[in-house]
C-alpha cells in the first residue's frame, strides 16, 4: 500500500493546469494524469478533482484537469494529448442523471457545479461518455473511472430514468478499472504502480476497485491481508437474472449491502454475459493523519480564473467558507448513498487540522467573519465509532442506529463540543454555523451539545430532516420514529429559550418514498397542520442507483425480508403526495381535495381545527388549475412543469430513453 507523507511540500497560490496552454506554460510535454470531470474546476477540497489532483501533485506527479469538455467529439481530449500514465474520469460530485433531472423526470433549470449555474455542460451518464472519448483520443492509455456515478453504478443497477436494469458502468465505459468509494489511496497507488511499469491488469489486487474479466480469464486467487475480512467470494445473481426477476434483483441488493464493512467484506462477482464483473472489498477507512494530510494541501479554495465573467459557481458559493471535519455515515438510511460511497466508518480529522483550516479561511480577503459550516455528511458523528473493534470486524448490520442505537456505539459529543468551542475562538471568526444534517436521535440525549448548538451555532433557523411521521414509512427509511424528532425539537426549543433566543426548526419531509401511500401522506399532512409547519420545499424521493429504497421501488420487495411493499410508481400518485405535503398552497387545493375524497377523509375538508383545506376553493386555486391545464402541468406543488425550453444538444429526453417495463 502506498505510504502517506505527513507533510506534503506546499506550493501555494497556483492552480492545477486546465488547458493545453497552461500545460505548455509549465514546460511539460504532457501531464502524467489527466482528470476528466463533469464539474467546473474549483480548487477546493470539497471538489473531487481538486483533492485528488493535489494529492497526486504532492507526490511528484504532473496533473492536469479537463473540466466539462465538449463531449460531442474527442477534440478537447486530443488537444491535451494522451497523458503519460492514465486518464482519471468522473462525472463530477453528483450522478449526472440526478444532476440533470428532477424526480418528475423533468430537466432541471440549473447545474450547481457549473459557472453561472449553466445547464448542458456535461452529458447524460457522463462517466461512460467521457471514458469513450478517452479511448478515442488516447489509444492504449489506461482509463480509470471513479466518483459518485461510478461508485453507485459499479454493479448491475436499476436506472430510474430509463426504467430498466442497466449493466455495470464498466460495461458502458470500457474502463480498465473502476475505483469506488473515496479514492485517494487508490489513485496514488495506481499512479505509482503504473509509473513503475506495471500493467493495469496487475492492479486488480487493490481494495475498492472493480473490473471485468474476459470470457476466458480466470478469477485471480487473492487474499486481502490488510483487514480482518473473512475471505472468499460471493456470486451475485447475473445481470440477465436481475433484469428479468425482481427477486433476483432484491437478493443482489441484499448481498451488496451486506458486504460494505471493509473489515469483513468479501469479493463480489456478477456475470455479464460471457464476461464476469469483479468487485473487490471496499477500502479501509483513512486515519486522522491521512485525512489531515489531504485537507492541508495548498488549495487556493477558489474557482479557476478561466471562469471570470461566466458567473459564480453555485456549489462553491455554498461551501467556500465551510470546513469538512469528517467523512462517512453509519446511519444506513435506505434512500441515502453515503454509506455505499464514503463508507459506514466515520473518518475524522484532528482538531488541530480543522482549526488550522478555520484560521486559513479567516485570513482570506473575502471572508466576512462567518464559517458557513463545520460538518460533513452528518454534523454530529465526529469521532464516533464502535467501542469494540473485535465486534466491528464481524458486524454486518446495515445501520448502527436503526432500529435502535447499538449499545456498542460510542456516541459521545464531547470531542465535537470541544471543537465547536475552539473554532469560535479563532481570531477574525464571528460565527461558526452548523449547516450539515444532524442525526437527531444521537443529539436528543446530549443536552450540552444542544445548548452549545442553540446558543452559538444557529442563525435563527436550523434545518433538520425527520422525513416522515409514519412508523411504517420511517421503518423502510431506516430512520428513527417520530418521537425522536419530538424529543430533539423539545430539547432544541428549551436550549434556545435558555440562551434567550427565538429560534425555529425547519423540518424536511419526503414524499413518495417506498412504503408511503396516500394514507401515510394524509397522516403527515395532519401532523404538519397540528404542528404549524408549512414546508416551502418538497423533497421528492428519487431512486438513486444501488440504494435499498431504489430496490424496493423497482421490485416492490423489501430485500431484507422479501415482503411486498407499495411504492408510488405512477407520476400521478407522486404528484398527489407532493400536493399533500403542501396542502396549504392554493394551487394544490383541487388535487388535495380529490385525494381526501378518494381516501374517505372528507372529515379533513372544512373549517375544523384538523381540516387541511376549506370547503370552498381559496382565492387563486381555480386560476392555478387553469394555468396548469393550459401548460400541461400536473398542478401539484414542488416540481411542476415549466414552459417549453430548448434542450442543449447531446441531451435526450427521459421519455425517449424509457424502456418497456417487464410484467411481474
Amino acid at each position: 500500500m502506498a505510504q502517506v507523507p505527513s507533510t506534503p511540500t506546499p506550493t501555494p497560490g497556483h492552480f492545477l493546469p486546465c488547458s493545453p496552454e497552461e500545460v505548455r506554460a509549465l514546460g511539460w510535454e504532457r501531464p502524467d494524469v489527466l482528470f476528466v470531470s463533469g464539474d467546473a474546476y474549483v480548487d477546493h477540497p470539497s471538489f473531487a478533482a481538486a483533492i485528488l489532483g493535489r494529492w497526486l501533485e504532492a507526490h511528484g506527479f504532473k496533473v492536469a484537469i479537463l473540466a466539462q469538455p465538449d463531449w460531442r467529439s474527442a477534440e478537447a481530449w486530443r488537444a491535451f494529448g494522451p497523458p503519460r500514465l492514465f486518464y482519471a474520469v468522473s462525472a463530477g460530485n453528483m450522478d449526472s442523471m440526478i444532476n440533470h433531472y428532477t424526480a418528475n423526470k423533468k430537466r432541471r433549470n440549473a447545474d450547481a457545479y457549473s459557472p453561472g449555474g449553466a445547464i448542458g455542460l456535461r452529458p447524460d451518464r457522463a462517466c461512460a461518455v467521457y471514458a469513450q472519448r478517452c479511448r478515442e483520443a488516447g489509444k492504449g492509455v489506461p482509463v480509470v473511472t471513479g466518483g459518485v456515478e461510478a461508485s453507485l453504478r459499479r454493479v448491475a443497477h436499476y436506472d430510474y430514468w430509463s426504467d430498466k436494469v442497466l449493466p455495470s458502468n464498466l460495461v458502458s465505459s470500457k474502463a480498465d478499472l473502476l475505483v469506488f468509494g473515496m479514492g485517494e489511496r487508490n489513485i496514488l497507488e495506481i499512479a505509482q504502480r503504473l509509473d513503475a511499469g506495471e500493467e493495469p491488469q496487475n492492479l486488480r489486487d487493490l481494495r475498492g476497485v472493480a473490473y471485468l474479466l474476459g470470457g476466458k480469464q480466470s478469477l485471480p486467487d487473492h487474499c486481502w491481508e490488510d483487514g480482518a475480512g473473512e475471505g472468499g467470494t460471493i456470486a451475485l445473481p447475473s445481470f440477465a437474472a436481475v433484469g428479468e426477476d425482481p427477486r433476483a434483483f432484491a437478493e443482489a441488493t441484499r448481498l451488496v449491502h451486506r458486504e460494505t464493512n471493509p473489515r469483513n467484506a468479501r469479493r463480489l462477482t456478477q456475470a455479464h454475459g460471457e464476461r464476469t464483473l469483479v468487485v473487490n472489498p471496499p477500502p479501509l477507512p483513512l486515519g486522522s493523519d491521512e485525512l489531515d494530510a489531504l485537507y492541508e494541501l495548498p488549495y487556493t479554495r477558489r474557482p479557476h480564473p478561466r471562469y471570470e465573467g461566466a458567473g459564480e459557481i453555485p456549489a462553491w458559493q455554498v461551501i467556500k467558507d465551510s470546513v469538512q471535519i469528517m467523512r462517512g455515515c453509519f446511519g444506513g438510511c435506505s434512500f441515502c448513498s453515503i454509506t455505499l460511497h464514503q463508507g459506514r466508518s466515520i473518518e475524522s480529522r484532528s482538531q488541530r487540522s480543522i482549526l488550522e483550516e478555520v484560521r486559513a479561511i479567516s485570513q482570506g480577503p473575502d471572508f466576512k467573519g462567518h464559517v458557513s459550516d463545520l460538518g460533513g455528511p452528518t454534523a454530529n458523528m465526529y469521532r464516533m465509532g464502535c467501542t469494540r473493534p473485535e465486534v466491528e470486524a464481524r458486524c454486518r448490520r446495515l445501520s448502527c442506529v436503526h432500529p435502535k442505537v447499538c449499545k456498542l456505539l460510542g456516541t459521545s459529543h464531547r470531542p465535537l463540543v470541544d471543537l465547536m468551542r475552539e473554532s469560535r475562538g479563532v481570531k477574525g471568526v464571528r460565527k461558526v454555523h452548523i449547516a450539515s444534517g444532524i442525526r437527531m436521535d444521537l443529539a436528543a440525549d446530549e443536552p450540552e451539545y444542544l445548548e452549545e448548538l442553540a446558543r452559538h451555532h444557529v442563525g435563527g433557523h436550523l434545518k433538520v430532516a425527520p422525513e416522515h411521521v409514519s412508523e411504517e414509512v420511517l421503518g423502510y427509511m431506516k430512520k428513527p420514529g417520530p418521537t425522536g424528532f419530538e424529543r430533539f425539537a423539545a430539547g432544541f426549543r428549551a436550549a434556545s429559550e435558555a440562551a434567550g433566543k427565538e429560534q425555529y426548526l425547519v423540518p424536511y419531509f419526503m414524499a413518495s418514498h417506498p412504503g408511503c401511500g396516500v394514507d401515510e401522506m394524509i397522516e403527515l399532512a395532519v401532523y404538519l397542520k397540528r404542528s404549524g409547519y408549512r414546508p416551502r420545499q418538497v423533497q421528492d424521493f428519487i431512486p438513486a442507483p444501488m440504494d435499498v429504497a431504489t430496490c424496493i421501488y423497482y421490485t416492490g420487495l423489501d430485500p431484507e425480508t422479501g415482503r411486498r411493499v407499495h411504492s408510488a410508481r405512477k407520476l400521478r400518485e407522486r404528484s398527489v403526495q407532493r400536493a399533500l405535503l403542501q396542502f396549504f398552497a392554493p394551487e394544490n387545493y383541487f388535487e388535495v381535495r380529490g385525494a381526501l375524497r378518494s381516501a374517505g377523509r372528507e372529515d379533513l375538508i372544512g373549517s375544523g381545527p384538523d381540516c387541511l383545506i376549506p370547503t370552498r376553493p381559496p382565492p387563486g386555486a381555480s386560476e392555478a388549475r387553469r394555468r396548469a391545464q393550459a401548460g400541461g402541468g400536473d398542478g401539484a406543488g414542488g416540481d411542476r412543469a415549466r414552459g417549453a425550453s430548448v434542450r442543449p444538444a447531446g441531451y435526450r429526453g427521459a421519455a425517449r430513453q424509457r424502456g418497456r417495463r417487464r410484467p411481474r
